[in-house]
């Protein structure tokens, strides 16, 4: 069994490792267990993500003024993207990077 994403294989099953995992569930829902796996652990962080932004973001709106905010999640996040001052993961860990050196030097 492989799986790939965008065309790109992100990991493979041996055929050992398939019925080694068929021991405990049965070979005809083999592979809708393991998609049904798989997309549990997406979303499984998508939520934890989700879960850890809100959390973040809620009181920074709420500190900025905003009156009311979405309540559906996609539409709280797609709004919070949009303030001028959301960095994402790659943006904060640059700017945390960045400050750590301002201070190392002389």
């Amino acid at each position: 069994m492989k799986i790939y994403l965008d065309d790109e294989l992100v990991f493979e099953l041996t055929e050992t490792q398939q019925k080694v995992i068929q021991n405990d569930i049965p070979e005809e829902e083999f592979v809708s267990d393991i998609k049904r796996r798989l997309k549990w652990v997406i979303m499984d962080k998508h939520d934890n993500c989700l879960s850890r932004l809100k959390t973040e973001w809620i009181p920074k709106l709420i500190e900025e003024g905003e009156k009311s905010v979405p309540l559906q999640d996609m539409d709280l996040a797609a709004h919070i993207f949009k303030n001028p001052n959301y960095k994402d993961r790659s943006a904060r860990d640059k700017e945390q990077k960045e400050k750590k050196e301002q201070k190392n030097k002389p």
